[in-house]
């Protein structure tokens, strides 16, 4: 079932002809997916791996993608890459690479996939073992109370990379992901503390929300983290304040969403609102071209968790973001058949990683996308 809130806002009622609709000749999801398929042919190693260099996270993301998009676990594209993330699973319940300061990220992308592969057609196993190894796993990650940290501490209830020693928005939120999946409500304690952090590094004063930073930007938006002294990747103002961007602003709303806020809490209009006023697909908000095909990845959940086909600026400009994203995936696909990002940062330049984001994205804009994948959103 597509969409789990709708915001009721009349601005969505407007007059305003709506930008991006479907017409002749707009491309088709599966035309696109077709086209990557025929790339991940090429670029898949005879162990079933994606960039294995870069661990095995870009092989679950790719996996998840095509899995989203219905193919089955009797394509060995498929199987052999699941198959492959399958042997990095650690005695702890990890699955990781060994020695690996991306444990909580390379976990929750293997959760999500198996969680895929389990309900896919062809399926081999349930990976019940697996997954509830992962589970305890990433709940015992989470910064609280056994690390030293009640909820005054700025790092209570987050997740993060081995090797910055804080949590940040986006592993908390890859964390929510893969709870959520893996059945866990609102009502979950690791949810609730999750919840927490998430509320900290949005830019908006309130109850939930007494950091340092607070008010000094107070937008609506969200940024990488307040512990460890605050970071965002789009920089400080003059004042000190972290500057919200679009990617984590996406991540923040949608965790709020499946953390159970609801769509009159001030958090989520504040988002909604930050959202409105910075729509685009041109950018990731704030930071340019960088981790701009992970912000398309947020902004197609975290649309698609609200349940409006239709976002409208604070203009008054009206848009299909469904049909405005496959426009802009269709423009930018290579010859190919992947997509890459020409700015490096966070690994983009990656055909590979760029693909398994473009994929992940089109999953939430195909109306043919097997019941099966919306179910488990």
């Amino acid at each position: 079932m597509r969409g789990t809130l709708a915001l009721p806002l009349a601005v969505a009622l407007a007059a305003t002809p709506v930008s991006g609709q479907a017409s002749t000749g707009a491309p088709e999801v599966s035309e696109l997916v077709s086209d990557a398929v025929g790339y991940l042919k090429t670029s898949q190693t005879d162990e079933g791996a994606f960039s294995p260099q870069l661990g095995p996270a870009i092989t679950g993301l790719v996996a998840t993608g095509l899995l989203r998009h219905g193919r089955s676990m009797s394509d060995p594209l498929v199987s052999d890459a699941v198959d492959y993330v399958l042997g990095f699973v650690q005695p702890d319940g990890g699955v990781y690479s060994p020695g690996s300061t991306h444990r909580n990220y390379e976990t929750c992308i293997a959760v999500q996939m198996l969680r895929e592969a389990a309900e896919a057609p062809g399926a081999k196993s349930d990976y019940k073992e697996v997954l509830a190894g992962a589970d305890a796993f990433l709940r015992g990650l989470q910064w609280d109370a056994e690390e030293g940290h009640d909820i005054s501490s700025l790092n209570y209830g987050g997740a993060g990379y081995g090797g910055h020693s804080r949590p940040d928005l986006s592993n908390t939120s890859f964390l929510i992901d893969a709870l959520h999946s893996l059945g866990a409500g609102p009502d979950d304690p690791a949810i609730q503390k999750a919840l927490v952090f998430v509320s900290r590094t949005q830019n908006l004063e309130s109850e939930h929300n007494a950091t340092p930073f607070a008010a000094k930007v107070n937008d609506g938006g969200f940024y990488y983290t307040p512990a460890a002294g605050g970071t965002s990747q789009a920089g400080e103002t003059a004042g000190g304040g972290l500057r919200s961007y679009g990617s984590m602003t996406y991540a923040g709303l949608k965790s709020m969403i499946y953390a159970g806020v609801g769509p009159d809490d001030p958090r989520v209009e504040a988002a909604y609102n930050w959202i409105r006023r910075h729509y685009t697909l041109n950018e990731n908000p704030g930071m340019g071209s960088s981790g701009l095909y992970y912000y398309y990845h947020t902004f197609a959940k975290a649309l698609d968790a609200i349940g409006e086909p239709v976002i409208t600026e604070a203009d008054g400009s009206r848009h299909d973001w469904r049909a405005e994203l496959v426009r802009t995936l269709a423009d930018a696909q290579q010859e190919s058949g992947a997509w890459v990002n020409s700015n490096e940062r966070w690994l983009e330049s990656d055909p590979n990683l760029s693909t398994a984001y473009a994929l992940l994205a089109l999953s939430y804009c195909d109306e043919a996308e097997p019941a099966r994948a919306q179910s488990q959103r």
